[in-house]
């Protein structure tokens, strides 16, 4: 019985509960060469979650030739996987447009001495 429960309150986790959920799972996952995480580093471009709890997450690498470009979207992956409720996840790698230090939070502009 307390399965069920437990499967039905899962089941009833709205959207936006979930892609808060989701943020902050992202915002857990740093590029090695820099202290601030992705999500506040401008890099995620989209976050979209479907009905049966599928995500895609659209984001971009600091530069194509980003010596962690493997590890980062697989994190990122592994992270959001980790969220209960999750069915899957779909994580694109895109330089269009490219990144620049305009996309940043004015947390990441702080904390790097942009400001």
């Amino acid at each position: 019985m307390s399965e069920q429960v437990e499967n039905l309150n899962v089941s009833q986790t709205t959207i936006p509960e979930l892609r808060d959920k989701v943020i902050q799972a992202i915002k857990t996952v740093y590029d090695p060469e820099i202290p601030v995480d992705v999500y506040e580093l401008g890099l995620i471009y989209e976050i979209n979650i479907y009905p049966v709890n599928n995500v895609y997450i659209q984001m971009t690498l600091t530069s194509p030739s980003c010596p962690s470009a493997e590890v980062i979207p697989g994190e990122v992956e592994q992270k959001i996987k980790a969220i209960e409720g999750i069915n899957d996840v779909k994580v694109e790698i895109t330089f269009d447009p490219p990144y620049s230090q305009d996309m940043m939070s004015e947390a990441a502009k702080l904390e790097l001495g942009f400001l």
